[in-house]
């Protein structure tokens, strides 16, 4: 039957219509939210290129996870900033390390909130990348007809998958020992869960779960996080490693075969330019989908509601909305808290 006896705008005529009929609900228990740990007492820094956001030492940390808790968020994610790097990411794995003090401090302070913990490499190496670099160097071809001399050498760098492989399971768990009841490993290597699992399980962990970044993208949204975690990689970039942005048949492969080595979770990184990825995840696999809304989605947000170009609530919610429309059950965001409030 046409129009008039169809009127779509029946059920939109007020708000309390609206929320019957409405298809997808973004609830606070749905969102994880990031905390950047930093060494010291009392720090709360804001991070430049994200308002709002801070890096916070460990007593910090535990007061904001007591405020996002009674807010109903029950889900946090840490990332560390350590005291010092090396290129063996010694940080990342070591007992004492940022992230493992502040995941005991949380667990300890605020019990029934569920801690995930990050790994990766960067932020713990001396040059940014998320493995053991091997530098090689290669002699340039001489033009014909050069005099004949030594040819110039340039350098050439490698990031090594198996020898990586090691630290990020050394850094999983000493996580698991700390408290941290999610591994949620970033790096993109090869092989990364199934060596994960494997050490996880052989040191008693068989109930830890592992949240996969299995489809994360090179992408150029990611460089307020890399202010935030001072992650930059000192040379080159991550593209050997992290997955090209034109490629979601890929992506698909790289969830299944982490989902084949064990993974219990899964997520798509970024978020919104990345929608029809997470769509096609949703349709594909049954798994918890997880999506992360990066520093880059989250400071132009910021920044056009700053020059009052848009409203800044309103896109908030709308942002977030659409990445849960698209299938996510799960949305690591810096608004964690402030949409937990409006929705209250």
């Amino acid at each position: 039957m046409a129009f008039p006896a169809n009127r779509m705008r029946r059920l939109r005529r007020t708000e309390t219509l609206r929320t019957l009929v409405r298809e997808t609900r973004l609830t606070p228990e749905s969102l994880v939210y990031p905390l950047f740990i930093c060494p010291g007492t009392g720090v709360r820094k804001e991070v430049r290129s994200m308002p709002g956001v801070f890096n916070l030492s460990i007593d910090e940390a535990v007061k904001e996870v007591r405020q996002t808790r009674a807010l109903g968020v029950l889900s946090v994610i840490l990332f560390g900033l350590p005291e010092k790097k090396d290129e063996v990411a010694t940080g990342a794995w070591a007992e004492d390390g940022i992230v493992q003090r502040a995941a005991r401090a949380i667990k300890s302070e605020v019990r029934d909130v569920v801690v995930m913990g990050d790994v990766c490499l960067c932020e713990y190496m001396s040059h940014g990348h998320c493995g053991i670099v091997k530098m090689n160097e290669r002699a340039e071809p001489q033009s014909l007809g050069a005099a004949a001399a030594a040819p110039p050498v340039t350098a050439e760098y490698e990031i090594v998958n198996d020898a990586s492989l090691e630290l990020l399971a050394r850094t999983s768990v000493s996580l698991a020992r700390s408290g941290v009841d999610v591994i949620a490993p970033s790096d993109m290597m090869d092989g990364r869960v199934g060596a994960i699992r494997a050490a996880l399980d052989g040191a008693g962990f068989e109930n830890t779960p592992i949240l996969s970044y299995a489809a994360k993208f090179s992408s150029g949204f990611y460089g307020p996080f890399r202010e935030a975690a001072d992650s930059a990689p000192q040379f080159g970039d991550r593209r050997s490693y992290q997955m090209d942005p034109a490629n979601v048949r890929e992506a698909m492969r790289e969830i299944e075969l982490d989902i084949e080595e064990g993974a219990d979770m899964i997520m798509v990184k970024p978020a919104m330019p990345y929608l029809d990825v997470i769509a096609e995840a949703r349709n594909r696999f049954d798994l918890p989908l997880a999506a992360y809304q990066v520093s880059g989605e989250y400071a132009m947000i910021e920044a056009a509601a700053r020059n009052q170009w848009i409203d800044r609530e309103r896109v908030m919610m709308e942002a977030l909305i659409s990445i849960r429309r698209a299938g996510a059950s799960m949305i690591l965001t810096y608004y964690a808290k402030e949409a937990a409030k409006l929705l209250a």
